[in-house]
């Protein structure tokens, strides 16, 4: 099955880590060149794309250049045997705003990919204006399983005849289906859920999926290791999450003048695609915040 575009835009490719091409939709107006730029970073889990990013894109394509990368693993990017795990993802997301023209960008990440971007801008002082993180993991009250235990569980799902019977269940129309529909309070848009079952059939799909289903993505004691860490303005955007827990947030928000939050009632993960407006809102009042 052909993959077609998630955005309605132009596209740019990226070389990362000494040579992964990451494919990135790009919107540069002409009359807003010196703008600040807006990164936007999709999640990760079995069949991610820029798509879970498309509304932010098109809210701002217009005003401002905007990037919204595939990730290695996924969509159009480069995929197959790559090195996935935390500081992969994190050099990726350096080697990105490295390229990324103009004054330092604002960035948007969502899910599990906060953690690689936290990690990225703590890691390598690499400017950043802004933060946004929607329903970041690890902040809950849930550890992820240790390396060991991770390596065990990856040794189990390589099995051939295993890997292949999970990756199709996970992947079938109803799974993606019920996965994305557990991020909505209604129905998850069809266009959600179409772009989800194209992406995961295309090939070398399942490496990326299954270092995060094999737990090998996850950062434990990620308030300690990444989160207090933060030194530049960042905006959490969370509601309820049936995946991810929020418990150790207040912590978060009294430890560090840097970090604020701000729920969006009533969404499970995805306010960007079901609360568009009071996503945008939220977004364009921090932003305006910051100017004063």
């Amino acid at each position: 099955m052909e993959l077609g575009k998630a955005i309605d835009a132009d596209w740019r490719d990226f070389q990362v880590c000494g040579g992964v091409r990451v494919r990135c939709y790009v919107s540069q107006p002409g009359d807003c060149a010196d703008a600040r730029p807006l990164l936007l970073l999709h999640s990760i889990n079995a069949a991610p794309s820029a798509m879970e990013m498309r509304p932010l894109f098109q809210q701002w394509a217009g005003s401002r250049p905007v990037y919204a990368p595939d990730l290695p693993g996924f969509g159009h990017s480069q995929r197959g045997a790559l090195p996935y795990s935390p500081e992969f993802y994190a050099e990726v997301i350096t080697d990105l705003l490295s390229q990324i023209e103009g004054v330092p960008p604002d960035v948007v990440a969502l899910s599990l990919s906060s953690e690689f971007l936290v990690r990225a801008v703590c890691q390598s002082g690499r400017p950043v204006h802004s933060l946004v993180l929607i329903s970041p993991t690890g902040l809950g009250s849930r550890e992820p399983p240790g390396p060991e235990s991770g390596e065990r569980i990856r040794k189990i799902l390589k099995a051939g005849w295993l890997s292949r019977g999970l990756w199709r269940a996970l992947v079938s129309p109803p799974s993606i289906r019920y996965f994305l529909g557990q991020a909505f309070y209604g129905k998850a848009p069809d266009a959600l859920v179409s772009y989800a079952q194209q992406t995961a059939r295309q090939p070398d799909a399942t490496d990326a999926p299954f270092a995060f289903l094999t737990m090998q993505l996850f950062t434990r004691q990620a308030l300690e290791n990444l989160y207090a860490k933060l030194s530049c303005p960042t905006l959490i955007l969370y509601d309820e999450d049936p995946n991810i827990g929020f418990d150790k947030l207040p912590d978060l928000t009294t430890q560090s003048h840097w970090v604020t939050s701000r729920r969006i009632v009533p969404t499970r993960g995805l306010p960007q695609w079901e609360r568009p407006e009071e996503t945008a809102q939220a977004l364009t009042e921090f932003w305006q915040q910051l100017t004063q």
